[in-house]
C-alpha cells in the first residue's frame, strides 16, 4: 500500500492497481494548496463523517471518476440521491471489495452536513489487502472501543488525529497506539487551523519516549507499508 497524505485528514491510498481517496478536502484546505482535484483519480471515495473538512469535494471527484463512495448509510444516501454510486456501511460491519476486506468501525465525534442535515454516525475504517491491515480511525476522542480491533487484525499501520480539541491530540494517540498494539503511527489533522496547531517535535519526542513511532510527512509526500 502506498498511502501519500494531501493535507488535514485525506489521503491517497493505493493498493494494487486500485486508487482509494479518503476524506477528500481539497479545494478549501489551505495545505492543499498544491494538490490539483484533476490529478485526483479515485476508483473509491471512503468517508469517516460528514463535516465538510472531510467531504468538500466528494461530489466532483466522484462525478469525474464515477467513484464508489463507501461510508455509513446516511452519507451514502446523501450522495446517492444526487445521482452517485455509493456502498452504505455500519458500524462493525465489514465487505470485500476489489481492493480487499473493508471494515467499518466506531469514533466519537459528531456527524452533520454543512446544511446542518443528518450524516449519521461517524466512524473509522480498517483496511486489509496483500497480507496487510491499517487503521484509519477518522475524527475521534479516545475509545476503548479500540481494544477491539487488535483482537481481530494485527495492524501494520494506524492512522490516527493527534491535532487535540476537536479530536484527541498526540498524548491521547500514545494510549490510543496501546489499545490498538500498534506502534506505528501516521498522524494527521493537525496544524490546518489554529484551533488544531501543535507542537510536532514535541509530538515525536513524546512517542519515541514510549519506543513508538510517530510518523508526520508533508501533504503530497508519501509512505508505503
Amino acid at each position: 500500500m502506498k498511502i501519500t497524505f494531501l493535507g488535514h485528514a485525506t489521503l491517497e491510498i493505493q493498493i494494487n492497481e486500485f486508487n482509494l481517496l479518503v476524506d477528500p478536502f481539497i479545494s478549501g484546505n489551505p495545505m492543499a494548496s498544491n494538490v490539483d482535484l484533476d490529478d485526483l483519480k479515485p476508483d473509491f471515495i471512503l468517508i469517516t463523517h460528514a463535516h465538510q473538512d472531510h467531504t468538500l469535494d466528494v461530489e466532483k471527484l466522484a462525478k469525474d471518476n464515477n467513484s464508489l463512495i463507501i461510508s455509513n448509510f446516511e452519507i451514502v444516501s446523501h450522495f446517492q440521491n444526487m445521482g452517485l454510486n455509493g456502498h452504505p456501511m455500519n458500524h462493525g460491519g465489514k465487505w470485500n471489495f476489489d481492493f480487499g476486506e473493508l471494515k467499518y468501525v466506531n469514533a466519537i465525534h459528531t456527524s452533520t452536513f454543512p446544511d446542518g442535515s443528518n450524516g449519521g454516525q461517524p466512524g473509522g475504517f480498517i483496511i486489509t489487502s496483500n497480507n496487510k491491515s491499517i487503521y484509519i480511525a477518522g475524527d475521534t476522542a479516545l475509545s476503548y472501543d479500540m481494544k477491539l480491533i487488535p483482537i481481530n487484525y494485527n495492524l501494520d499501520l494506524a492512522i490516527l488525529p493527534i491535532g487535540d480539541n476537536f479530536t484527541m491530540g498526540y498524548k491521547d494517540a500514545i494510549i490510543a497506539s496501546d489499545f490498538i498494539e500498534c506502534s506505528r503511527i501516521l498522524g494527521y489533522h493537525f496544524d490546518t487551523f489554529d484551533l488544531i496547531e501543535i507542537d510536532q517535535k514535541k509530538a515525536v519526542e513524546e512517542f519515541k519516549k514510549v519506543n513508538k513511532e510517530l510518523i508526520i510527512i508533508k501533504p503530497t509526500e508519501h509512505i508505503i507499508i
